[in-house]
């Protein structure tokens, strides 16, 4: 079976949600090239192509690239405080570059820079993340072009493999877990919470 098992409830948590000025983040778990844990909080960038597959981006030079190019196996968190609704999402990551071979892959990384704010994309041009910082402020950079992404801009297309769903707004709480097998086909049950 397809993600709708599971996807009708996202959107509706989404829709349920729309007026929260956080919906838009997520926390993005993946595992250092040390084996410990990071986790930070990421900008939900869309849907692509199949209700399983969601956008984030990155800096090349970031960690976080790093991490995912040795370990691709992440995690996000989702919470939605009007319904008081978490979901848990796990999968792995392609990392989306200039060189990608998908021209469907690039296509979906130029869409979504397009997409960003001259703000957003503006911090394309600054010093590499997570240096150190000289005393100088960040360059004032005049944004790149909307129509051709920075070579540091990196699409991350986490495509789901598990979703454990909770609704805290019950009592008690109701909780589903779904799992994709290695043909993509969804199952799930309800369980304790």
């Amino acid at each position: 079976m397809p993600a709708e098992l599971w996807r009708p409830s996202l959107d509706l948590a989404l829709h349920r949600n729309r007026n929260h000025p956080g919906l838009r983040f997520v926390q993005l778990a993946t595992v250092r090239t040390d084996h410990r844990p990071a986790i930070r909080t990421v900008v939900f960038r869309g849907f692509r192509d199949a209700p399983d597959r969601f956008l984030f981006t990155t800096d090349a030079r970031s960690a976080k690239r790093h991490e995912i190019e040795a370990n691709p196996h992440a995690a996000i968190c989702w919470y939605f405080p009007e319904t008081r609704e978490q979901f848990r999402i796990s999968g792995v990551i392609d990392l989306v570059g200039p060189s990608t071979p998908s021209p469907a892959l690039r296509e979906a990384r130029s869409d979504v820079w397009s997409e960003l704010s001259d703000a957003v994309r503006a911090s394309f041009t600054w010093p590499t993340p997570g240096e150190p910082r000289g005393s100088e402020p960040l360059p004032a950079a005049e944004p790149p072009d909307a129509s051709h992404p920075a070579d540091d801009f990196c699409l991350m297309v986490l495509t789901a493999n598990e979703v454990d769903h909770l609704e805290m707004q019950p009592d008690p709480h109701r909780r589903w877990v779904y799992r994709a097998d290695d043909r993509g086909r969804w199952s799930g049950c309800e369980v304790n919470p």
